[in-house]
């Protein structure tokens, strides 16, 4: 069960964006929770050069089933021309809570 549950990275330019992102796939039922975590650092290559920003982070908790859909939403929401979307799966937790993100993402909630 709880191998249907991941958690998708998404890095956003500010709390406002992320709040709004987070909101709507919250909204929509493609995530069951978002945690937004202030306060990151990002240093990554783009075009060529080493860039370095401040960031907001989502931990966004779906399942594997949501994940095409979540993705191209984020696309659609993010102003950056290629958003972070990576997705890990979780291998275990509280099975309440497993149950919990499934039911809230299913398309029939």
């Amino acid at each position: 069960m709880s191998a249907d549950v991941l958690i998708a990275l998404c890095t956003c330019p500010d709390a406002a964006v992320g709040g709004r992102i987070a909101e709507a796939l919250v909204g929509e039922g493609l995530a069951a929770c978002v945690n937004t975590l202030p306060g990151i650092t990002s240093v990554y290559l783009w075009k060529g050069e080493v860039q370095r920003d401040a960031e907001v982070l989502l931990l966004i908790k779906t399942t594997q089933a949501r994940l095409p859909e979540l993705t191209g939403r984020v696309r659609q929401l993010h102003p950056y021309e290629l958003p972070e979307v990576i997705a890990v799966p979780v291998s275990g937790g509280l099975p309440d809570y497993i149950q919990w993100v499934i039911t809230c993402t299913s398309p029939d909630a």
